[in-house]
């Protein structure tokens, strides 16, 4: 595998010294400060890739090219937006890029309702609570009929923990929520979030799907032109929130994605922290089953409840088995000769960072460092296992 690394650009605190200390030796990054929908400019993209090489790094991942809203939607001017798109995909492809990453998650993105939960190490993680987000559902955000998206026993927990929360409280919750979290898309207010909400519940599950669809089919054999593999990210979490729909969930879904639109460049970025967080998604058995559709994979562990809550856990120490999914895309490497790329996701925050007010939640530099250390270590392991079984 291809160790490489989230760096989110100049302005990022962890800096490209410190990725090369880390061992990592690719860089997966993307240009943030282009609006969403915009062409990303030949410019731009040079000036990056040479800061990245100029560190003897690579930079063969893009993460993300934002999907716009009205290509999601299917409304306004959502043919131009993806022309842009083509566009920015040529642009990419000019400069040796191989993978993009993206989502087609509606109104939000990666949601969480704890960005600092405190842990017995004294380390923080990030976590996703059903009924802290019920809470804001119902009675902050107060979205028509949200009750009814909730079992009751999730809505009694909701109203219990609306009625202990402080203003203050309240206001961190909200914020954790829509604020826009790193490598999201931007924030909402509440009054824009209600707005989107309605606009997506209104168009179901099965014309996302369709505009979903209708965006590959374009977009596809561009990047089968520029020899770009489009590596789509699963649903964070991967079930639906505010009643929105979602249509990168599950196996299936990915398997009606790639069935749609045929094409080797048409695959999946195996992020098995979001598709970990269902219990019914067997990673391993994806991992064989997409095999060469798989273009990038995102190795991150979680602690899963019953209800739908998780906790980010140490990369070797969650419910996910991270040395069978290592070995078997392992074994997917060798069928096909290539080398996939692959960084640790998310990570604790440790140490001083927890004192920093500029460490991005989940990509902290020890966290990370530490995460990427650990998967270092089984990928080792599992190659001296294969060749001493070989020998």
């Amino acid at each position: 595998m291809i160790e490489s690394w989230r760096w989110f650009g100049p302005e990022d605190p962890v800096t490209l010294e410190q990725i090369v200390e880390a061992g990592a030796k690719g860089i997966v990054t993307a240009l943030d400060h282009i609006p969403t929908g915009e062409i990303w400019p030949l410019t731009d993209i040079e000036e990056r890739k040479r800061k990245i090489e100029s560190y003897g790094l690579t930079w063969k991942v893009v993460e993300s090219v934002p999907v716009h809203t009205e290509i999601k939607s299917g409304s306004g001017h959502f043919k131009h937006y993806i022309s842009n798109y083509q566009q920015t995909i040529t642009n990419l492809g000019e400069n040796g890029i191989e993978c993009i990453c993206y989502n087609f998650m509606p109104v939000l993105d990666w949601t969480r309702t704890n960005l600092k939960l405190d842990l017995p190490n004294f380390s923080q993680a990030l976590s996703f609570d059903i009924s802290e987000f019920a809470a804001y559902d119902i009675f902050i955000l107060e979205r028509a009929n949200a009750s009814e998206s909730y079992p009751q026993e999730i809505q009694e927990k909701a109203q219990l923990k609306y009625v202990n929360m402080t203003e203050v409280d309240k206001e961190k919750l909200e914020k954790n929520i829509i604020a826009g979290l790193p490598g999201g898309e931007g924030s909402h207010t509440r009054e824009s979030l209600r707005k989107a909400i309605n606009l997506f519940k209104n168009l179901g599950e099965n014309k996302l799907r369709e505009h979903l669809y209708d965006f590959l089919k374009r977009i596809i054999p561009v990047a089968e032109k520029h020899s770009i593999n489009m590596a789509i990210h699963p649903d964070d979490p991967p079930f639906g929130l505010f009643g929105l729909p979602r249509v990168v969930s599950t196996a299936d879904d990915a398997e009606k994605i790639m069935r749609e639109v045929p094409s080797l460049c048409n695959g999946l970025t195996l992020c098995a922290g979001s598709f970990g967080a269902r219990s019914d998604n067997d990673l391993i058995s994806m991992v064989e089953n997409f095999g060469e559709k798989i273009h990038f994979t995102h190795l991150r562990n979680i602690r899963r409840k019953t209800d739908g809550s998780f906790t980010e856990s140490e990369h070797l120490a969650g419910d996910n088995d991270m040395v069978g999914i290592i070995k078997a895309i392992l074994e997917v490497e060798e069928k096909s000769g290539r080398e996939m790329p692959m960084r640790p996701d998310h990570g604790h925050t440790m140490g001083e960072e927890r004192h920093r007010e500029d460490v991005r939640p989940g990509y902290s530099y020890s966290g990370r460092m530490k995460g990427l250390a650990e998967l270092r270590g089984v990928i080792h392991a599992v190659k001296t296992l294969s060749k001493t079984s070989q020998a």
